[in-house]
């Protein structure tokens, strides 16, 4: 199983930010598809979820309004649209997949709101 990140960076409060995970290495149309990040000295947060079929999403309190996930089962590619930043949303993001046996965890991307 692979999980490979991109689209994190650098970004002023208010701005947007699109990240993208790549999935290989298992059957992509069988699992729902997370997000979550992770901010120097605080835990592991589950930001958003998507079901198999995209139709039903889980969001975190703290980014419903902000934050769009979605996935295309013809790429293999879960995505999260990340509108209207704040300072507190930066973190290391992580995709993640729960299988049958394991959970696997792609390397992560940085995103950073700062002015």
């Amino acid at each position: 199983v692979q999980l490979v990140e991109s689209g994190g960076g650098s970004v002023q409060p208010g701005g947007s930010l699109r990240l993208s995970c790549v999935a290989s290495g298992f059957t992509f149309t069988n699992f729902p598809m997370s997000w979550f990040r992770q901010a120097p000295g605080k835990e592991r947060e589950r930001v958003a979820t998507v079901t198999i079929d995209g139709n039903s999403r889980f969001y975190a309190d703290s980014v419903k309004g902000r934050f769009t996930i979605s996935r295309d089962n013809t790429k293999n590619t879960v995505n999260l649209q990340m509108n209207s930043l704040k300072s507190e949303d930066t973190a290391n993001y992580y995709c993640m997949v729960r299988t049958l046996v394991n959970d696997y965890w792609g390397q992560g991307t940085q995103v950073t709101v700062s002015s």
